[in-house]
């Protein structure tokens, strides 16, 4: 399992226990709930289930299953989070996913995770696709995923329960070929 990746103002970490308390501030924020599907948790106890199962999922298939804490390169603040999670084997797919505290959106923090994590995907797993899905709404996470030259294929219509309603989503993904072709490899 690769458990740490950095880039120049971040630091990857696979997850632990020890990031319970960050996990749950992050979870536990109204703004970060605002496109998202888990909701609020109710107390500590239901962030723990959630990563408690994080932790399991990646102890049992630690080579399909990876879940960062994303912290700044050089105080080691927690960020937020972004995953992975590989499907089958011979599809050579992945699904992407990540979460940022309000006070660093805006910066390109999301933009640079996320390319970092394509990176691993692509040149150290050699997989053939990654997907991503958001809100409609979801301006904000739809320009990051544009950003490392994601592509919008398309839309689900009310798929995710957010807060007690159907939202629509946007389906994005990225292939290998269209990887290296923006990172100028051959």
């Amino acid at each position: 399992m690769q458990s740490k990746l950095t880039t120049n103002r971040l630091h990857l970490k696979i997850i632990t226990p020890d990031d319970l308390d960050d996990i749950h501030h992050l979870h536990s924020l109204p703004e970060t709930d605002q496109y998202n599907t888990l909701g609020i948790p109710e107390n500590k106890a239901a962030t723990e289930a959630i990563v408690q199962q994080w932790l399991s999922q990646q102890q049992v298939e630690p080579d399909r299953h990876f879940n960062w804490r994303i912290s700044d390169g050089r105080s080691r603040n927690f960020v937020g989070l972004i995953a992975l999670h590989l499907g089958e084997g011979r599809f050579r797919l992945g699904e992407v996913w990540y979460k940022l505290l309000p006070q660093y959106w805006g910066q390109g923090l999301a933009t640079e995770a996320l390319k970092e994590v394509l990176r691993f995907c692509f040149e150290e797993l050699y997989l053939h696709r990654i997907e991503a899905g958001c809100a409609t709404e979801n301006i904000a996470s739809a320009r990051v995923l544009e950003k490392v030259g994601m592509q919008r294929e398309g839309s689900k219509r009310k798929v995710l329960p957010i807060r007690g309603n159907w939202v629509d989503n946007y389906e994005y993904a990225i292939l290998e070929d269209e990887w290296k072709a923006i990172n100028n490899e051959q």
